[in-house]
């Protein structure tokens, strides 16, 4: 006779059926333990104006959300909403509750709680609450100019030294007409910033505003009183010739790499004047756009004349326009001064600094850089040779290079740019002692005068 098979235990059946519901339980997405994440865009001040952004988000998406304020008065619901259609990433404007503006609290509290559409905790979903304590700052900065240069010239410099006040201060900067921002340094005093100005000469207008932002989101703006003086530059009008451009222009095409494979002459012109002269330049800004956090106690300097007996052969603002056989071709500006003397002759600056560049760039040939401080930077270009390197400290009237003909020169000379904080600015502004007297030296003295006695 068969045996007959036994049966499994009910047991161990649902033994099995237990293990195996457990594994689907923690391995299912519909039943995920992870608690909502909140998060603002807060620093923790709130001026009671601006709204708090409230970021919630949850793999299995969110099933119900409430806000709220704690205060001396009690707390106050701001938005609650729950969702048919769970939603994995909520970004929630939260503005002031109608009537906070009259609240008499130093500080709140945000309280944030969120659910999700989890399966989990016996189908009730996991639940998230985050509170944030706020500081209420309803003051804007205070900023009052406190000394400043009288006027500016298109594509020239200025000075102006200022005072801001706030506890909470974030962040300080002046803002120009085309939104360019010149970074201020601190100066002398707690309290005080200076900092250099700069006029592009591709601009019609200027305008500068000190703008001072605290981290609850107030903004103070002050206008910098500056006299604006238009100046016209020349325009020259240029013929390119067919020996400049099988030549001179030729010669530049073998060396970049835009003009590589090109043949005509023109577009090589055209690539080099344009393509690279923007390359160039743009590492210029990059370099001359840098400014110390540290604090400024004085700024002396010396009038800029880096070339003994030299004439003036090129001049700064040349605004030239390229044509061949009647047509216009390309344009560009000089933003330097050309100066010539004897063939490799002896680059000494007046004024002392820190080597920020010493090597080949483009069309400006072999070209140290030099920053005096407060944003402001001289460049020597078209050198023959260069005797100082990146991050030395070179002494007043040291000689960091020769003058010569690399990059795009025709001859021997030096091309010599001044910059503030990354743009061109007029170098016979910096080679005139009564212009640095009344604009640079007599600004500091007087802001100094000021503040001994506040």
């Amino acid at each position: 006779m068969r045996k007959k098979k036994s049966k499994a235990p009910v047991g161990t059946i649902l033994f099995g059926l237990i293990v195996i519901g457990s594994i689907f339980v923690y391995s299912s997405a519909m039943f995920e333990r992870e608690k909502p994440r909140i998060e603002i865009d807060n620093d923790g001040h709130w001026n009671l104006k601006k709204s708090i952004r409230v970021a919630i988000t949850d793999e299995s998406g969110m099933k119900s959300y409430k806000i709220s304020i704690k205060s001396s008065s009690g707390d106050s619901e701001i938005k609650y909403e729950q969702y048919i259609k769970p939603e994995s990433s909520l970004n929630i404007e939260v503005k002031p509750p109608r009537g906070s503006y009259a609240l008499k609290d130093k500080s709140v509290t945000l309280v944030v709680e969120a659910t999700d559409a989890s399966q989990w905790n016996f189908f009730k979903g996991n639940n998230s609450v985050k509170e944030f304590k706020l500081q209420i700052d309803r003051k804007r900065p205070q900023t009052n100019i406190v000394s400043n240069s009288y006027k500016i010239i298109r594509g020239g410099s200025a000075l102006v030294i200022f005072k801001v006040s706030d506890e909470n201060l974030k962040e300080i900067y002046i803002e120009s007409t085309n939104g360019k921002k010149f970074k201020p340094q601190p100066f002398y005093k707690d309290g005080y910033y200076i900092s250099l100005l700069a006029w592009p000469i591709t601009n019609k207008s200027f305008k500068a505003t000190v703008i001072a932002t605290d981290y609850a989101g107030n903004i103070a703006k002050t206008n910098v009183p500056l006299y604006l003086k238009e100046k016209n530059y020349r325009v020259s009008n240029i013929k390119l010739s067919d020996r400049f451009l099988k030549g001179k222009i030729a010669q530049l095409a073998e060396e970049f790499v835009e003009t590589q494979g090109v043949e005509g002459s023109i577009e090589q012109f055209k690539i080099i004047n344009e393509d690279v002269r923007a390359k160039n330049e743009k590492l210029i800004h990059e370099l001359s756009s840098k400014v110390s956090d540290d604090i400024v106690e004085d700024f002396t300097m010396t009038k800029m004349y880096p070339l003994k007996n030299a004439q003036v052969v090129a001049s700064f603002g040349d605004h030239r326009k390229y044509s061949y056989n009647g047509e216009k071709i390309s344009e560009s500006y000089h933003l330097g001064l050309d100066l010539a003397s004897n063939a490799m002759a002896a680059i000494k600056p007046q004024n002392g600094g820190d080597v920020v560049y010493a090597d080949y760039n483009g069309l400006y040939g072999n070209m140290p850089m030099i920053h005096h401080g407060l944003g402001l930077y001289t460049l020597y270009g078209h050198c023959s040779s260069v005797n100082v390197n990146v991050d030395e400290h070179v002494d007043a009237k040291s000689e960091i290079a020769n003058t010569g003909k690399s990059g795009y020169a025709m001859g021997d000379h030096l091309h010599f740019g001044v910059l503030v904080q990354g743009i061109e600015v007029r170098p016979a502004e910096w080679m005139d002692t009564q212009w640095m007297k009344l604009n640079i030296l007599d600004v500091i003295k007087s802001a100094k005068d000021i503040i001994n006695k506040s």
